[in-house]
C-alpha cells in the first residue's frame, strides 16, 4: 500500500456565505420533496385518473408504485454519487432537479386511463421511476454539499435545512391540498386539480435550477481535475467504496434503516390515517391537522441540529432510537381510533419530536463517516440502500397489514428495525470522535 493520496478542499467559506449556500442547496431540496410527496397527498385523488374505479386493487397498485419507485434509488445514488465525487456537487445538483421537472411535467400531462386504457398506469410508473432515479442521486448529493459548505461549530444546526426543506416539500403538497380544498370540490381536484399540483412542481424546479448553477461549489477543483483527467480513479469507485469504506457504508446503512422506517412511517403513514379520521365531511380539519404537525416538524429540525453542536450527535439519535422503540405500536394501534382531533394532533406531533432526533442530523451524521472522494456516493448508497428496503416499502405493507388484519405483526417488524438501529447508535457512534469532516486528510490509497 502506497502513500495517501491528499485533495486540496476548496477555503473554509464565512458564515454568511456558508448560509448562503445552504439556502440555495435547500431550495432546491425543497421542490424535489415537494415532487415526492405531491404523489401520496394526492394519491386519493388521483387513483381514479390512472386505475379503473371498479378496481378493488387500485389503492394498493398506487401504493405498489409509490414503493418500486425506491427500486431506483440505489441506482440514481450510485449515479449520482460517482458523478458529484468526480465532477462536483454542484452540477450533480442541478442534473437531478431537472429530471424531477421533466418527469412532473409528463404526470401532470399523461391522459387517463378512460383515454388510453393501462398505458396510464405504464406512463405514471415509469416517470416515478426516473423521479426515483433522480431522489436518490438528490439526497446524497445535497446531503454532502450541505454538510461540507456548512462551518465547523455549525455543522449540526446549518445542514438540518436538508430535511427542514425535505419535510419541507411534505409540507408544500399538504398546503396545495388546502388551498385546492378552499376553491374546488373534491371532484373538481380529481378531475384535473392533481395535475396543477404536479405542474407546480415542474415549474418550481426550472427556478431552482439557475439558482443552483449560483452555488459554490464544495469539492475541491484539483480533485475535480484529478476525477477528470483520469489521474484519480479511486473516486466515486464502488471499488473503493466496497474495499476500503465497507465499515463506514454498513454504518450508513444501519443508521438510516430504523429512522427511514421511522420517518415513512410517522410522516406519510401517520398523516394518511388522520386523512382516513376525517374522510367524511370534515376533509378540511384533517388536512390542517397534517399541515400543522408537519409545520411543528420542519421548524424542529435546526433545533435538534442546534443541540448536537452542544451535545453531540449521539445523544439525539439513542434518544430518537429510544423513543421509536417505545412508542411506534401506540402511534400505529391508537391513533386511527381518535376522533377527537386535538388527540389526534398530538399523538402524532409526539411522534414528529421523537423522530427529529434522527431527521435533525441524519445528513450530517453520514457526511462524518465518509472521506471526501467517495463521501457523496458512500452517504447517497449507504441511505438509498436502507431508505429502498425500509423505508418505500413501509406504506406498502402497512396497506397489506391493514387489508390482511396483521396490524400488530408491522408494529412488530418496525419496532424491530428501529431497535437494530438503535443498538448502532448506542454501541458504534461516538459524540465527539474523529470525523472526516472536521479533518481534511482525505485518507485514500493508491494500490
Amino acid at each position: 500500500m502506497t502513500d495517501a493520496i491528499t485533495s486540496t478542499a476548496p477555503p473554509a467559506p464565512s458564515l454568511r456565505r456558508s448560509i448562503s449556500n445552504t439556502l440555495k442547496g435547500s431550495a432546491g431540496n425543497l421542490v424535489e420533496w415537494y415532487d415526492v410527496y405531491v404523489y401520496s397527498v394526492f394519491a386519493a385523488y388521483f387513483e381514479s385518473q390512472f386505475f379503473r374505479p371498479e378496481d378493488k386493487n387500485a389503492t394498493l397498485y398506487v401504493w405498489a408504485i409509490f414503493a418500486m419507485t425506491f427500486l431506483m434509488r440505489p441506482i440514481g445514488a450510485w449515479y449520482f454519487g460517482r458523478f458529484a465525487d468526480r465532477y462536483g456537487r454542484r452540477l450533480a445538483l442541478t442534473v437531478s432537479v431537472s429530471l424531477m421537472a421533466g418527469c412532473s411535467f409528463v404526470i401532470a400531462l399523461t391522459p387517463t386511463v378512460n383515454s388510453i386504457g393501462m398505458a396510464a398506469a405504464v406512463i405514471l410508473l415509469m416517470a416515478r421511476l426516473v423521479q426515483g432515479f433522480a431522489t436518490g442521486g438528490e439526497y446524497g448529493a445535497s446531503a454532502t454539499y450541505m454538510s461540507e459548505a456548512a462551518i465547523p461549530g455549525r455543522r449540526g444546526f446549518l445542514s438540518s435545512f436538508h430535511y427542514v426543506t425535505l419535510v419541507g416539500g411534505h409540507v408544500l403538497a399538504q398546503l396545495t391540498l388546502l388551498i385546492m380544498l378552499q376553491l374546488l370540490d373534491t371532484s373538481q381536484i380529481s378531475d384535473w386539480g392533481w395535475r396543477v399540483a404536479f405542474g407546480l412542481g415542474g415549474l418550481a424546479a426550472i427556478v431552482v435550477f439557475r439558482m443552483r448553477r449560483t452555488m459554490d461549489e464544495s469539492l475541491g477543483s484539483e480533485a475535480i481535475e484529478a476525477a477528470r483527467s483520469g489521474e484519480d480513479k479511486a473516486s466515486g469507485s464502488l471499488r473503493e467504496l466496497f474495499v476500503n469504506q465497507w465499515r463506514p457504508l454498513l454504518l450508513c446503512f444501519l443508521i438510516t434503516a430504523g429512522g427511514t422506517l421511522a420517518f415513512y412511517t410517522y410522516s406519510v403513514i401517520g398523516p394518511k390515517m388522520i386523512q382516513g379520521l376525517f374522510s367524511g365531511g370534515d376533509v378540511m380539519t384533517g388536512v390542517v391537522i397534517n399541515l400543522i404537525a408537519l409545520t411543528v416538524l420542519m421548524l424542529m429540525q435546526p433545533v435538534g441540529g442546534w443541540l448536537s453542536d452542544i451535545v453531540g450527535r449521539k445523544s439525539l439519535l439513542v434518544f430518537f432510537g429510544v423513543g421509536g422503540v417505545l412508542y411506534t405500536w401506540y402511534l400505529v394501534l391508537y391513533l386511527p381510533q381518535q376522533s377527537d382531533w386535538l388527540a389526534a394532533f398530538s399523538i402524532l406531533t409526539i411522534g414528529f419530536v421523537i423522530l427529529t432526533g434522527y431527521t435533525s442530523i441524519n445528513a450530517v451524521v453520514k457526511a462524518e463517516l465518509f472521506p471526501t472522494h467517495v463521501r457523496a456516493l458512500g452517504v447517497g448508497l449507504g441511505y438509498a440502500l436502507a431508505n429502498s428496503a425500509f423505508g418505500g416499502t413501509s406504506p406498502l405493507l402497512y396497506q397489506a397489514a391493514l387489508r390482511g388484519e396483521h396490524m400488530t405483526g408491522f408494529v412488530a417488524y418496525a419496532t424491530a428495525i428501529i431497535a437494530v438501529s438503535l443498538v448502532v447508535y448506542v454501541f458504534f457512534l461516538d459524540n465527539r470522535g474523529h470525523n472526516w469532516l472536521d479533518h481534511g486528510h482525505d485518507g485514500r490509497h493508491k494500490g
